[in-house]
């Protein structure tokens, strides 16, 4: 296996630039999620690196050797793409060892990483169907398998779940895990779904327009999200954003008025200018029952019973919505009101221009 390095990675088509200067280390065995809207870039980045699309400027090395000009077959990758993009007419084990039998490898070979690949993947019952006998999942296996055969340096997947329904995704994600577990492969994984990248990564790299907004491990970009768009992305439901007014306290405070509340924010070393400012709370970090530094009252307008949690959307007394994360047993109807506590810890604050200049971290 091996390490991804981008330098001042760049992609334009013409004049629109679709990949802005990326710079980023993927570790030899780590799984890395990229993540972001679509549009972001992220399945055009992950294709320079496969040597689908060309790199504009910027270099890339695998394993340490120089990659940018490299032919894709030759740069010791294998892509599992969205479409599982199987031969009909060919049995599950011609699929898996069609890529094989392309490249000249012994029949004696080809049978014997077929079926490690098929035992590892639970496909050995189903080696003689067809694609057209099989589930959408068992197909993404075989997909994966076709991959794994080539014992790559590094596995590439395009969003590879995204055309399973929401059991079978849930399962496959777990599949993977486990896959990354016994292979200890280096992989990059492409993904709109945050969900997806907080279940299944040792690192992460959000993306947005085309540039990185902030790169680590699942729960550094859930405690402490560099901006706005990071935390927002980062969640479901996503963070409470309020806009409200900040003044300096002494003892290097911040003091915000929340809609009929103040809470005292600690800012630590970082110098609190105060005026206008973006509140930030996560919806599962405002407590239903009222526990909390502050208390504010709030009427609710939407309310989701999942059975494990429910899902409160509230109006505060200015107008501002927010959701609440409460227990399965929550009982509160729309119109009724309720009171909110707020965690002084769990409260982020970002500044005019999106910035965080305080991070909420329960960790700590």
């Amino acid at each position: 296996m091996a390490d991804v390095s981008l330098r001042d990675v760049k992609k334009q088509f013409g004049a629109l630039s679709v990949i802005k200067g990326v710079d980023l280390d993927v570790k030899d065995g780590e799984f890395c999620v990229f993540v972001g809207p679509s549009g972001c870039g992220k399945s055009t980045l992950l294709r320079m690196i496969a040597g689908l699309e060309d790199i504009t400027s910027g270099a890339l090395s695998i394993g340490g050797k120089d990659m940018t000009s490299v032919g894709p077959s030759e740069r010791g990758v294998a892509m599992v793409f969205q479409s599982y993009a199987l031969y009909p007419h060919m049995t599950v084990a011609e699929n898996i060892g069609f890529g094989l039998k392309m490249t000249g490898h012994s029949k004696a070979m080809i049978a014997e990483r077929t079926a490690a690949a098929a035992k590892l993947l639970q496909l050995e019952p189903l080696l003689q169907r067809k694609p057209g006998q099989l589930s959408g999942g068992q197909r993404q296996r075989v997909a994966i398998g076709r991959a794994i055969v080539r014992n790559p340096q590094v596995f590439l997947f395009d969003e590879p779940l995204s055309n399973l329904d929401a059991a079978l995704r849930v399962q496959m994600r777990t599949e993977l895990s486990k896959l990354h577990q016994d292979l200890k492969a280096t992989m990059i994984y492409v993904t709109h779904d945050q969900v997806e990248a907080m279940t299944m990564a040792d690192k992460i790299v959000v993306l947005s327009a085309g540039k990185i907004e902030q790169v680590g491990s699942p729960l550094e970009l859930y405690h402490r999200p560099n901006n706005l768009f990071v935390a927002g992305f980062i969640g479901s439901p996503k963070m409470n954003f309020l806009t409200v007014n900040v003044t300096a306290g002494e003892g290097g405070k911040a003091v915000v008025s929340l809609p009929g509340a103040t809470v005292v924010l600690d800012a630590g070393a970082t110098t609190i200018a105060g005026g206008e400012m973006t509140f930030g709370l996560r919806p599962e970090h405002v407590d239903a029952k009222g526990k909390g530094d502050a208390q504010i009252q709030a009427t609710v307008k939407l309310a989701e019973y999942l059975g494990s949690e429910t899902l409160f959307f509230v109006t505060l007394a200015d107008g501002s919505e927010m959701a609440v994360k409460a227990d399965g047993l929550a009982s509160q109807r729309p119109g009724d009101t309720i009171t909110l506590g707020i965690n002084a810890k769990a409260c982020h604050l970002f500044n005019t221009d999106g910035t965080a200049v305080i991070n909420g971290d329960l960790t700590r």
